[in-house]
């Protein structure tokens, strides 16, 4: 169904603005649908119900309380200061703003996040198709299955035929899911027993002790997802795909509030497993927890239950995995191919999307067969690199008149710098987690940069005037002020 709804939403994408940002027609239950979808993928599914039961609330403050926020701030963001500049990537923002070298930096930073965030999807389609066949089909070769699928329909439709999917796939997934969770709530006799039991062992609080490094540890995590993901193509996509600003803030706001309350039923789900079977789920928490969830659908509910809980979760995954395989094979093409080769005709650029698509999916996919890290971490590390590169720039640049692009430059490597230097050199011995560090020399370097004497040209002009000689031979809808 995926591939045909993907071939058929490719025959009304005429253009790279139609597979782009589905030609900005979205109306909002549709917005609302991709915007849930943004997130709810494999790490809600797994990643966000297995750290819980390990870690309780304390562990899931990155996702879904940082994420859910994110969609929120990013909505009211995007739709008040970038929705009328009618742009395609967040890289045209930075290129209107500051010129083509914060263009380039900017966006390789925003498709290296996307590596660890796209493996995380694929290596859970791999581990859900193991699973359903009972072992028959490896992971490895559950990923490459799942890649190719993917693939097809993503290539073909564009954001457009996302969008579709997202809006079918929300209704599969939420039935899907809610159904499991009744029939676990039967087996352990209703839903306050598993609260009961969660609270006892102390899963339910959601403050760290009064100790300054775990105060620190658990703002990180919490910022990290939720400012960390702002200066994110596919966020950035689905909002802005909206009709009209409007659509674009309800169905940001409506989406993550449908997401945070959502991704508490598979926690509830894999923490209800304990209760069921102590023995046999007692060891899966200690040795492989993310598989908590899928092995208690397969072990105890019936078979019809087994097929929608599998095929909704499947559905959910692709989702996702579309998504974020579109939006950083977007910004590559828009942002650093067609930036090279301006003069490109359109229907030739749609091409190179595509191909881009491809190429990055290989790359994701020999990522994904290589790492050993839960689903969970790499979601949240996905997001390190947008926190201390490209989150200041962004919003410094959209909301202070003064920031040059020498302090946009200063932002970026002091950011990078910061967070590398913290992250691999300093180690244990660093003051503040290093994404902080990274986050805090940013700011820094913006404001120094920008108020300091100018060595660098500010390429840039101010998005409230009415032309730029960057957009020259680049799509016309990047003209700001040029409205849909």
């Amino acid at each position: 169904m995926s591939i045909s709804i993907g071939v058929a939403a490719g025959s009304r994408v005429k253009n790279s603005k139609d597979f782009a940002v589905a030609g900005r027609h979205l109306p909002l239950p549709v917005v609302t649908a991709t915007v849930f979808a943004t997130w709810f993928g494999a790490e809600a599914v797994f990643g966000v119900s297995a750290t819980f039961a390990t870690e309780g609330l304390r562990g899931v403050v990155a996702d879904p309380f940082g994420s859910s926020l994110c969609l929120v701030l990013a909505g009211l963001f995007f739709s008040r200061y970038l929705y009328r500049l009618n742009i395609l990537t967040l890289g045209d923002f930075f290129r209107l703003r500051f010129g083509r070298g914060i263009e380039v930096l900017t966006t390789l930073a925003i498709v290296a996040s996307y590596l660890g965030w796209v493996s995380a999807q694929i290596k859970a389609l791999g581990l859900i198709l193991n699973i359903v066949t009972g072992g028959a089909l490896s992971e490895e070769a559950g990923m490459l299955l799942g890649t190719a699928v993917v693939l097809t329909y993503t290539t073909f439709g564009g954001m457009l035929s996302v969008a579709i999917l997202d809006f079918v796939q929300m209704g599969v997934v939420m039935g899907g899911i809610f159904f499991i969770a009744m029939l676990v709530a039967e087996q352990t006799g209703g839903v306050a027993p598993v609260l009961e039991s969660a609270r006892a062992a102390g899963r339910l609080e959601f403050f760290p002790p009064p100790d300054l490094s775990e105060w620190l540890g658990f703002l990180a995590a919490w910022i990290t997802m939720m400012l960390g993901s702002i200066p994110q193509q596919d966020v950035f996509q689905r909002i802005t795909s909206a009709r009209t600003a409007q659509i674009a803030i309800w169905g940001s706001v409506l989406g993550a509030s449908i997401y945070f309350c959502f991704t508490f039923v598979p926690m509830f789900i894999a923490y209800a497993s304990t209760l069921v079977d102590p023995q046999v789920f007692g060891g899966l928490l200690e040795s492989d927890p993310q598989r908590l969830l899928p092995t208690l659908v397969m072990t105890h509910t019936p078979l019809l239950a087994q097929a929608v809980f599998f095929g909704a979760v499947l559905s959910a995954i692709m989702s996702c995995s579309s998504a974020t395989l579109l939006a950083p094979s977007v910004s590559f093409a828009e942002n650093i191919i067609r930036g090279a080769v301006p003069e490109m005709p359109d229907h030739r650029f749609l091409w190179v999307m595509r191909f881009t698509i491809v190429g990055f999916a290989l790359l994701v996919l020999a990522f994904a067969l290589n790492t050993n890290a839960s689903i969970f971490k790499m979601v949240e590390n996905a997001y390190k690199v947008t926190l201390a590169g490209a989150f200041v720039p962004l919003v410094v640049g959209a909301l202070w008149k003064r920031a040059t692009t020498q302090g946009a430059y200063a932002a970026i490597v002091l950011g990078i710098g910061g967070w590398l230097l913290t992250e691999f050199v300093l180690g244990e011995a660093a003051l503040l987690p290093p994404q902080l560090a990274g986050l805090g020399m940013s700011l820094l370097g913006i404001v120094a940069g920008s108020l300091l004497p100018q060595a660098v040209r500010n390429h840039g002009e101010h998005l409230a005037r009415p032309t730029h000689a960057h957009t020259a031979g680049r799509s016309p809808q990047l003209v700001p002020g040029h409205h849909h």
